[in-house]
């Protein structure tokens, strides 16, 4: 008997997998494709926690777990900055409750197939032949791969290369220490010596929050490190010496300007960070990847490659000199994202980072930060680009 070919199929269920899973269950366009979800493990231990700014409703807002319209900026001096976010919203959802969102979204179409497979190659052709480690077999005519390429890993040295690694603790306090209606986007008092390092707060109540220690630095630390800023920021400047933590989470995020795009063609499209859908100078990613999936929905429709134009290439060059100076200077982060939040209006920075500006208003940005220090990068880094 020959085996069914998928119309498309989608390799990982995390963001990237399940903003595109629905984005293509729901446009009515797609009544008729058929669509394979491979996930390698749907019982996880641990699921992020994803952020993201955006004006008005939101597709998600049903599972939202709290929402902020102010935040707070402190510098190294200890100069803060109370900045209302406008039109925007801040907005927080559990990876878990974003998990089973959408898989109840999906449940009533007859289309979508969800299988329970850790998939080892792809073979690319018409159709694309899937190969699991259990040794099954799909066939798609085109697959979205959320699996990072080995290159990557082999080329990074070629690139520019941060990772964004942090470690979180979300914990209770005896005492009313923290104000629910602003979050702390960067607070830079404490910082880890010659290092862009700084925490982020998430606060949910008067007594409790998510304290996140929080790193764009070209190398990881110790375990230690994490939980000795944090205790020192904890108990020195929320002033909580009486605390519990309830939860905690950690992760690496790689700040790349790696050409993932590379990989896409009329078989295959690859997703979410093997994709290139986080944001490189910040590591944003959960707007990004609805953002990325309609620019694929509207591809296939107009019957062209689904990977095309998801990167606009002047901001692939904004990322890479940000990128690079980080890197070699990466004392000076501090100082960069100080100007930057001084200099610049919360709009015009939202705007910057979902690269939804103009050229101008670029320009003007760019302005603010210390023109030296970026100079010396742009004849390198440009070459890279055609």
């Amino acid at each position: 008997m020959e085996a069914s070919v998928y119309d498309y199929a989608i390799i990982g269920s995390g963001a990237a997998g399940l903003h595109l899973a629905a984005a293509l269950s729901s446009d009515p366009y797609f009544k008729n494709k058929s669509l394979l979800i491979l996930e390698k493990d749907p019982e996880r231990d641990n699921y992020p926690t994803w952020c993201f700014w955006e004006k008005g409703k939101g597709k998600w807002d049903n599972i939202i777990s709290k929402s902020w319209n102010k935040t707070i900026f402190t510098s190294q001096n200890g100069t803060q900055q109370n900045i209302g976010l406008g039109a925007y919203t801040y907005k927080m959802v559990h990876g878990k409750d974003f998990y089973l969102e959408t898989k109840r979204r999906l449940e009533g179409s007859n289309q979508v197939y969800w299988v329970q497979q850790d998939v080892v190659d792809v073979m690319q052709g018409l159709p694309n032949r899937i190969k699991t480690k259990s040794g099954d077999e799909y066939l798609a005519n085109h697959v979205f791969d959320s699996r990072i390429d080995p290159d990557f890993f082999e080329e990074k040295g070629k690139y520019s290369y941060l990772k964004q690694h942090f470690e979180g603790w979300v914990i209770e306090t005896k005492e009313k220490v923290f104000y629910p209606d602003a979050f702390t986007m960067m607070d830079y008092r404490l910082v880890y010596p010659g290092t862009t390092s700084f925490t982020y707060i998430l606060p949910f109540t008067p007594t409790q929050a998510l304290v996140e220690y929080t790193f764009f630095s070209p190398d990881v630390v110790e375990k230690d490190v994490y939980k000795h800023y944090l205790n020192w920021y904890i108990k020195d400047f929320l002033k909580a010496d009486d605390f519990k933590v309830l939860r905690t989470e950690s992760g690496v995020i790689p700040m790349s300007d790696y050409p993932f795009h590379q990989y896409n063609n009329e078989y295959l499209t690859k997703i979410g960070t093997a994709g290139g859908w986080v944001k490189g100078s910040t590591g944003y990613s959960f707007k990004n990847a609805e953002r990325k999936s309609r620019i694929i929905i509207e591809n296939l429709k107009a019957n062209k490659i689904p990977g095309l134009q998801l990167m606009k290439k002047r901001f692939r060059i904004y990322d890479t000199l940000f990128l690079d100076v980080l890197y070699s200077h990466n004392e000076r982060g501090p100082a960069i994202f100080r100007d930057m939040y001084r200099k610049n209006d919360i709009k015009t920075i939202f705007s910057f980072l979902d690269e939804q500006t103009s050229l101008g208003k670029e320009i003007e940005v760019m302005n603010t930060f210390d023109k030296w220090l970026f100079f010396k990068t742009i004849l390198k880094k440009l070459i890279r680009f055609e």
